[in-house]
């Protein structure tokens, strides 16, 4: 059944409903209970209308960024009825191209209402092949729509569509990754009584325990702090996101919504002389998971910032961390003990320019974390 974009009024005897050409448009904030509800339908099962909190959600993420225009923005396809059976949500972001800026967008959910949205869905995915995009990309795509963008002229990259752990109390942790779908493994008692066990664990294999980084120290900062250390950091890729203040700012405050990670917050590293060798950024929750979004440094000190990394996430309690991989940092992450790589889903880009192609296939691009989908709550809320 389809989800109804309007309410019909009821026709007369021998009215007839002229039929509405089917096609794609840019979304509209009045498509949004729509969206909404489709949101729910294809992705919890549920055929309702959705809560005012999803919606305003929606408006926030798809209508807010300091780059929003219609032809940026989502897209959605009605029928011949005028009903929406199918969307693309997605957000535009700033990103530098060897000195040039780019509009980029993130595809964020690609929705189709069943067997009634398939055709709108091939008219939707037709919009986002390469030879019309300037910078498309999406970090957590099925295996299907990974195909579809291989089909289009896309890539797939296959270490950003890994994630890491990292193991500080393996017990808690296990509890605390398990609790996502047994919310009861959550409970503090819980937690609380393995963390006992980890403690004597820690002490048998003193291995799960991070060496830290000599020389090097994690410290609190501001998120102000983050982007000043970011900024010259992300000069070494050929690609990489502009975050200009603005959008930045607006970056970090959507992100902050998602309070189901924990708190959102910053550690630079400081080597002996006081000079910030790299950056951090992650949402904490106390005594469980701190999720990085971003890890940044000075090029040829990725060890000591991993390492000065894991050292500090440990000592403040958590129990695990994880993060997206990134091509960069795979040498100084991979001699960690107690850590292991996942499939987080599939990190597809297109572009119809070369050079962005050759810079992803050297892995000369920077992207993630903030600069993709990881902060959402749309991944783990409603």
């Amino acid at each position: 059944m389809g989800i109804e974009l309007r309410e019909i009024a009821p026709q007369s005897a021998g009215q007839i409903q002229a039929a509405c050409p089917a096609g794609t448009r840019a979304m509209a904030r009045g498509d949004i209970p729509v969206i909404a509800r489709l949101f729910n339908k294809v992705f919890r099962s549920r055929d309702k209308a959705a809560g005012e909190e999803l919606g305003r959600y929606i408006e926030t993420v798809f209508f807010g960024s300091p780059f929003y225009a219609p032809e940026q923005g989502s897209i959605v396809h009605e029928n011949g009825n005028g009903d929406i059976d199918s969307a693309i949500l997605s957000v535009p972001m700033e990103f530098d191209v060897d000195g040039r800026r780019v509009v980029a967008r993130l595809l964020c959910a690609f929705m189709v209402d069943g067997k009634a949205g398939a055709a709108g869905a091939a008219r939707l995915a037709r919009t986002v092949r390469a030879a019309r995009q300037d910078l498309c990309f999406s970090d957590s795509s099925s295996p299907v729509s990974a195909d579809h963008c291989v089909a289009g002229g896309g890539v797939v990259l296959p270490i950003q569509s890994l994630e890491w752990q990292r193991f500080f109390r393996p017990l808690a942790a296990a509890a605390v990754i398990a609790g996502r779908r047994i919310p009861i493994l959550r409970a503090r008692a819980v937690v609380g009584a393995l963390r006992l066990i980890d403690g004597v664990l820690r002490r048998w294999s003193r291995s799960t325990k991070p060496a830290g980084a000599p020389g090097c120290q994690a410290k609190t900062a501001s998120l102000d702090e983050f982007l000043r250390c970011a900024a010259p950091m992300l000069e070494r890729f050929s690609i990489h996101p502009t975050w200009s203040r603005p959008e930045f700012d607006w970056l970090v405050e959507v992100a902050s919504l998602n309070r189901g990670l924990g708190t959102l917050q910053c550690r630079k590293v400081i080597d002996d002389d006081g000079r910030a060798v790299g950056a951090f950024l992650f949402f904490g929750k106390p005594r469980g998971m701190a999720t990085v979004l971003n890890v940044l440094c000075e090029e040829g000190r990725e060890a000591d910032v991993t390492a000065a990394m894991f050292g500090c996430l440990d000592a403040e309690g958590y129990a695990v961390a994880t993060g997206m991989a990134q091509p960069f940092l795979m040498n100084a992450i991979s001699r960690q003990r107690w850590l292991c790589f996942r499939h987080r889903g599939y990190f597809c880009m297109v572009t119809r320019h070369a050079d962005i192609k050759e810079a992803a296939f050297s892995n000369d691009i920077y992207i993630g974390g903030l600069a993709s989908e990881s902060w959402s709550r749309l991944l783990t809320d409603f």
